[in-house]
């Protein structure tokens, strides 16, 4: 297969930015169905880019030329729609957070399985160069021994980035079920998953104390515990408001430290105990605000993953984990308690 056929449901900023100008992009796909429930989206993005546009996605389901479907919709319509997709025998790219609890992205799974095709999860972060120069430098043991961390990833909301703004799906728990611990927090547990291995536990105080009219959370920090005793804090927030925001990481370890976009000019930095300061300018983060200056990688990893017939680095069960760290923090909050982290996926 020299050309994948995609589809892409849900016309939002995350298509509109993101999925769609970087299958465009690739050589190897061709754009052939976009589909929104607000068809003057679809009409638009499909205009733009050649395709056909399509107001139910159960349309996208029976178009037998299909490859590929990504799904970019809100948080309750992530399993649903990439079960039903996978079952129609597409691969799939479903945005974060995968599901909104443990049975959906269990069902999401074995529907991959059963299928025989790729499920990705749209985890930018593991293909961001300063993390992966970081991941370099971890494994190969120049940091020595690993004690602790911080990572945060906050802005001012999705407002200004939703293409609904403050009306946005974002701010409705039906159908988001989960704030800026979804938005934004699932993505920072991907990364440390990555970066330093599994979490055995989590605690967590979550707020929703900076938007007015809804009761999804806004402000959240919580400690986590890698199986190997590494400690250290996850803040995800939308409370953020002066300027792009933070999404930075800083790793502490027995022979220095890692600085992860904390700095404006180098995107890693690396600290030593004997005075040696190694820094590195690796191109800048994606951000929501650069106007597709960047891109986010996750298509073009998508799409080899398929045409080499390869798991992506980002499969249902790495998106289960990497989600399973919230559920673990939203737990805390309700019950006020450590929560383990050492259910496993059961879906194989």
């Amino acid at each position: 297969m020299s050309t994948l056929k995609a589809a892409i449901i849900g016309c939002g900023s995350i298509a509109e930015k993101r999925h769609i100008p970087e299958y465009a992009a690739n050589k190897q796909v061709e754009i052939v169905a976009v589909c929104d429930i607000v068809g003057e989206r679809a009409e638009k993005m499909a205009s733009q880019y050649g395709a056909k546009a399509y107001t139910d996605y159960n349309e996208i389901m029976q178009l037998a030329d299909v490859d590929v479907v990504s799904v970019c919709l809100p948080n309750n319509l992530h399993a649903p729609v990439s079960i039903a997709a996978l079952q129609a025998g597409k691969h799939v790219l479903c945005e974060k957070p995968m599901a909104t609890s443990k049975e959906e992205a269990e069902a999401m799974i074995e529907a991959a399985r059963v299928s025989g095709k790729t499920l990705m999860i749209a985890h930018n972060q593991r293909f961001v160069a300063s993390h992966r120069k970081a991941k370099e430098i971890l494994d190969g043991g120049k940091l020595g021994k690993i004690y602790s961390f911080k990572t945060t990833f906050g802005h001012p909301g999705p407002e200004a980035w939703s293409v609904d703004g403050a009306d946005s799906w974002f701010f409705n728990k039906e159908q988001a079920f989960i704030g800026a611990m979804g938005d934004l927090g699932v993505h920072k547990s991907d990364l440390m998953r990555y970066l330093l291995g599994e979490f055995s536990e989590v605690g967590a105080f979550i707020e929703t104390n900076a938007k007015q009219n809804t009761d999804v959370d806004d402000n959240a920090v919580c400690i986590l515990r890698t199986e190997s005793g590494i400690i250290g804090t996850l803040a995800a927030s939308w409370a953020y408001t002066a300027g792009s925001g933070d999404n930075s990481t800083i790793i502490y370890g027995e022979n220095g430290t890692l600085k992860l976009e904390a700095d404006p000019e180098y995107s890693l930095i690396e600290e030593y105990r004997t005075g040696e300061v190694i820094k590195h300018q690796l191109g800048k983060i994606q951000t929501n605000d650069e106007g597709g200056q960047t891109t986010t990688h996750v298509i073009d990893h998508f799409v080899e993953s398929i045409l080499k017939q390869k798991a992506p680095l980002i499969t249902g069960e790495e998106g289960y984990k990497s989600l399973q760290v919230i559920l673990g923090a939203l737990e805390s909050q309700e019950t006020k308690q450590i929560i383990s982290l050492k259910q496993q996926v059961t879906a194989q």
